[in-house]
This record gives structure tokens, sequence and C-alpha cells, in this order.
């Protein structure tokens, strides 16, 4: 009997033994399900990182373009920022009430409504031209500000020469042309003969208007490479004024006007 009673006491601690085991063996394996949950559902570095990038990549991208109303013109014509092509058309009656006249070189005495240019832009290109006769370079000023109606007699001018077609890819017809806005102005030289021709380009003004335009918060609007872009030939002459922050985006990123919106011509 005593060795019964010793028998069925050894077997209750055995099997008491084994069940604690089990129960710390499956807590253990509880926690690490609990952790490996709980590092699954923390982000990785690299992939947050990339996350980051493509949001930031997204930003940067998204430069709204210019809204048109029912009649295809630009609701917000005023803006310094604004896109004037063929497809993105200036209101026939609009014209800016910040015209000002620069205080910069002209080749013409006359008092001409092609002096002027919108306020935001004077001071910036009265500096662009200080800096470059500090470089010894001589720049003048040919021709800015241009309403709906005399660009509507220039390009007639120019199709009755020419042909339309043969016009439209240098003359820009009402409505289509930056000069309207008020912030373009065209340039030239005493060493291209004061003639805005694509030899400007070659000159020490213009090659430094090229490289130094941006950092005024102008571009060239028409470049030699781009014309399928913006639908014009080259024009290395016309500084189209865009304030410092877009002119430089789209000067280290080589592009148009177009393309900084995302639209082509």
């Amino acid at each position: 009997m005593k060795n019964i009673t010793m028998l069925v006491a050894s077997a209750l601690i055995i099997t008491g033994c084994s069940s604690n085991t089990d129960f710390n063996e499956d807590k253990q394996n509880t926690e690490e399900e609990e952790v490996t949950e709980e590092e699954a559902a923390e982000p990785v570095a690299g992939d947050e990182n990339e996350s980051r990038e493509k949001e930031e990549d997204t930003e940067e991208q998204a430069v709204e373009a210019p809204q048109l109303n029912e009649k295809g013109e630009l609701t917000k014509p005023e803006s310094e920022q604004v896109l004037v092509n063929r497809e993105y058309r200036l209101p026939e009656g609009y014209e800016p009430d910040d015209l000002t006249v620069p205080d910069i070189p002209f080749p013409f005495e006359e008092d001409h409504p092609k002096k002027q240019i919108r306020e935001p832009a004077v001071k910036p290109l009265e500096e662009l031209f200080d800096e470059a006769s500090e470089e010894g370079l001589q720049l003048y000023a040919i021709s800015g500000y241009r309403s709906y109606d005399r660009q509507e007699a220039i390009f007639a001018a120019n199709a009755a020469e020419d042909g339309e077609e043969e016009a439209n890819q240098y003359s820009a017809k009402p409505g289509q042309s930056e000069h309207q806005s008020g912030l373009a102005m065209d340039v030239s030289s005493p060493s291209a003969d004061l003639a805005l021709t694509d030899e400007f380009g070659e000159t020490p003004e213009g090659q430094w208007l090229k490289d130094n335009a941006h950092r005024f918060g102008f571009i060239i609007r028409y470049p030699e490479d781009k014309t399928d872009i913006t639908g014009f030939q080259y024009e290395p002459w016309h500084l189209r004024y865009v304030g410092k922050e877009a002119a430089e985006t789209m000067h280290e990123k080589d592009q148009t006007l177009e393309e900084y919106y995302g639209v082509e011509e």
C-alpha cells in the first residue's frame, strides 16, 4: 500500500511539471508572435524614406496648369506665371493696370507703349540691365507691352507678306502673344546691330542672358531646342518675367513654360 501511494505521488509530480512546462512554452510562443506582429506593423526605414520621396516628387510636379473659360481664354491673365500660347489665350480686352516704363536704355526716344512692362518686373529688369552693364555688356530694350489690337495689326501685316502659315511660325495671333501680358521684353545689343535676330544669341550679351536671366526672375521664353514644344521659332531676345522661384526651377530643369505646367503646344 505504501508502495502504491508513492507511485501515485510520483506520477502526479511528473504530470504537474510537464503541464507547467507546456504553459511556459505556450506563453513564450505567444509573446514571440506578439513581437513579430508588432515588428511587422512598424514601417521599414527604407520604405518610409521611399514613400516620403515619392510624396515630395508628386508635390514638385503638382503645378496646376492655367484654367480657361468657355471661350478658351485664360481666367487669370494677371498671374505672373501665366502661360500664353496658341492654346492658352489672353482675353481680347485684357490690359494690365500696372504698366510702367523701367529705367533702362532704349534705342529710341519717343514715348511708346512698347517701353512698358508690368510693375512686378520693373525692378528685376533694371537690376538685370545694371549687372549686365557692370559686366561690360550693352543691352537695350526693344519692345515690351503690346495691346491686342496692335498684335492683330502686326500679325495681319506679317501674314500679308509671308502667308499666314509662315507668319504663324514667328508671329503670334492676337491673344496669343506674351507681349499683351505686359511681362515680356525683347532686348538686343549693338553687337547684334540692335536687331531681333538669331545672331543675338551668339553675342556676349545673348550668352550672358541665357546663363543669368533666371537669377532675376526671367527666362528665355523660346529656346532653340524646344521649338516643337513652344510652337514658335527660336527667339534668344525674348525675355519673359515669371518670378525668381519659377525661373530658377525652369533653369535648373531646362524647362519651357509649357513643360513647367506639364502641357505641350
